[in-house]
């Protein structure tokens, strides 16, 4: 399977996770911890038993690998934290700003002059995160919070700091990038944890919870960060689509949800913008 195909398939499995995740009934840190505890473990039984196990490890892409698993854990407490508060269709548009915030935090990182188009579509994507959040109907700061929208928008920083940060990891193994990056959760979280959470859980919970840490999180991040190196930005960016379309399709058929007029704007707003930014990737990669 070739780096595109690997990379769409991580982004359709993920594009689920909303749906699955409702399903366990933890909330979003013990929810993260465990699938971090799966994760970890069978991807360590793979890794253990595969023929790479006595590849040299670069220092340098070990610490990058941290770095990265500390925003990607961070990412995925804040996107589940965020179903929490609002609909699996609202979290995932706003979340997939991050695209866009990869080219801004890309053109700052790199001291690239931002141009009025850029400001033109971060502003119109912020027009339309808060059409689609319901901004309208929430004027105070308790009002702001209890509507979702921080840990959406906190959710896409970080997403967008994973991907930055995951480029610069080229030669490590991403079966061991992703046990590092889950590792790193794992010793994180252990001190938020409440363990009082997973007394009540049923047979059918704990089905959805194994699934969303073997698969959802071990099984893509591996084809995710697999993948990462060998695709350009502006190819990432364009195959991230796959992931909210799919996410609020389930969410549309499966819970019936129903996006208002002023959301469907909102989203609309997200994704042209999402599109413009991909496609300003693709034209300062292909002059490089």
């Amino acid at each position: 399977m070739n780096a595109t195909m690997k990379f769409a398939l991580s982004m359709a499995i993920f594009g689920s996770i909303g749906y699955f995740s409702a399903k366990t009934n933890l909330p979003s840190i013990e929810l993260v911890f465990i699938r971090c505890i799966c994760a970890c473990v069978v991807l360590s039984i793979v890794y253990l038993f595969s023929r790479r196990k006595k590849e040299a490890v670069e220092k340098k892409e070990i610490g990058y690998s941290i770095l990265c698993g500390i925003f990607l854990v961070v990412n995925w407490v804040f996107f589940f934290r965020s179903f929490e508060y609002m609909s699996v269709t609202v979290a995932v548009s706003i979340y997939h700003l991050a695209p866009v915030l990869v080219v801004l935090l890309g053109s700052f990182l790199y001291r690239e002059r931002v141009s009025l188009k850029l400001m033109l579509t971060v502003m119109i994507c912020f027009i339309g995160t808060l059409l689609v959040g319901g901004m309208q109907d929430f004027l105070t700061f308790d009002a702001l919070m209890s509507a979702g929208l921080p840990w959406a928008f906190g959710a896409a920083l970080f997403y967008a700091l994973t991907t930055l940060t995951g480029k610069k990891i080229a030669k490590l193994n991403p079966i061991l990038t992703t046990i590092i990056q889950t590792g790193v959760g794992i010793v994180m979280l252990v001190p938020f944890v409440n363990w009082g959470y997973f007394n009540h859980l049923t047979g059918e919970n704990w089905f959805y919870i194994l699934l969303t840490g073997i698969i959802h999180t071990g099984f893509v991040y591996y084809l995710f960060f697999s993948s990462l190196p060998k695709l350009t930005s502006g190819t990432i960016a364009v195959l991230v689509f796959i992931d909210p379309a799919v996410a609020i399709f389930m969410d549309i058929v499966l819970t019936a949800y129903r996006p208002d007029f002023l959301q469907i704007i909102g989203i609309l707003l997200i994704f042209w913008g999402q599109t413009r930014a991909a496609f300003k990737r693709k034209r300062s990669e292909s002059l490089n």
